[in-house]
């Protein structure tokens, strides 16, 4: 209830900023869209949400897709995007690589606290029914991977499926092809590739949208779970903008006469959203530990490296892994 509160007045208190923040905010103001699937089906779903917001905020909102997630980073790091949706990894190398900051975080329409990476095989495969099935390296599996910065797509089974089991796809499947999620699973589906990352979101939105496909589907591996996605801005936004910005995301769906209007508009959004909640650059700490825990499994199965310069390498890792911890410890207290 506290929480509820306190989001309902910091959007109040933003959104107070509204007239004088107008002259400062880009016009059009372009936000990007991470390519979990067709363009055309992201412009769908992303419409009536980037429509209202133009409204709310007296400027054009223009939607920015590109064919891969790195199109949208670097597009906001030449400062074409200012407001993007990425996943977890994504949003990292915006922060790192492009002055992003992340300001509020996605919500799941039925309550999920997250989501979670899955491994998907054909449901008529009857040779392919656990994770072990699909580890052994003999080259005799074709395997459609992720976007190389998405968080369920790549980075995630990246660690957990293949460093953990000591695994090169390159080395060990026939082929090995990066796509979208809705691609790798109607690859799946249609028998083009044997089994292929995504995760529980998109295999929703897939069953949605294609049930024939969906139905021919099946999971066999499930990860921990991810935080859900976070909004990202440009960090050198002014702040009578920023301001504006939050409010609209932190208010929408939740305050005035519209509210149940906009929930029923965000549930159409991507795989369904529900109001926005504030979010920092503190949420990728889990994902930064996890693309560190990954870079020092890889480096302990790496047998060319010099000794002294792979112990260099490992302790610089675990330096970077108790920052983390501290700051993630920090960040759970406060919360």
């Amino acid at each position: 209830m506290f929480k509820k509160a306190m989001i309902a007045g910091i959007a109040l208190a933003a959104f107070a900023t509204v007239q004088t923040a107008k002259a400062e905010m880009p016009n059009p103001l372009t936000f990007g869209i991470i390519s979990t699937e067709s363009s055309q089906g992201l412009k769908k779903s992303f419409t009536p949400f980037l429509d209202d917001m133009s409204k709310a905020l007296g400027v054009k909102v223009k939607a920015f897709f590109a064919s891969d997630y790195a199109g949208v980073i670097e597009a906001m790091r030449f400062k074409k995007v200012d407001v993007a949706w990425f996943g977890n990894k994504s949003a990292m190398e915006a922060v790192d690589r492009a002055g992003g900051e992340v300001f509020v975080q996605t919500v799941d329409v039925t309550g999920n606290p997250g989501y979670w990476s899955l491994l998907l095989v054909n449901a008529s495969n009857d040779k392919l029914n656990k994770l072990e099935d699909v580890l052994k390296c003999d080259q005799s599996l074709t395997f459609g991977n992720g976007d190389p910065n998405s968080t369920s797509g790549f980075l995630v089974p990246s660690f957990y499926v293949f460093a953990k089991n000591d695994v090169d796809p390159k080395k060990c499947y026939k082929s090995v092809r990066n796509a979208n999620h809705e691609t790798n699973a109607l690859s799946v589906a249609n028998g083009q590739v044997d089994f292929a990352t995504n995760n529980t979101e998109s295999l929703s939105r897939l069953q949605k949208n294609h049930p024939d496909a969906g139905a021919k589907l099946k999971a066999i591996w499930k990860s921990p779970l991810i935080p859900n996605d976070p909004i990202v801005w440009r960090s050198d936004l002014d702040k009578g903008t920023k301001s504006v910005l939050k409010g609209f995301f932190l208010s929408y769906g939740r305050l005035g006469p519209n509210a149940e209007k906009e929930k029923k508009i965000l549930a159409g959004v991507s795989s369904g959203w529900a109001p926005f909640e504030e979010s920092s650059n503190a949420q990728l700490y889990p994902i930064r530990q996890l693309q560190l825990f990954k870079d020092k499994t890889k480096l302990v199965n790496d047998d060319r490296l010099d000794k002294d310069e792979k112990a260099k390498k490992i302790a610089d890792i675990e330096r970077k892994l108790e920052v983390l911890k501290v700051l993630s410890d920090n960040q759970l207290a406060i919360n």
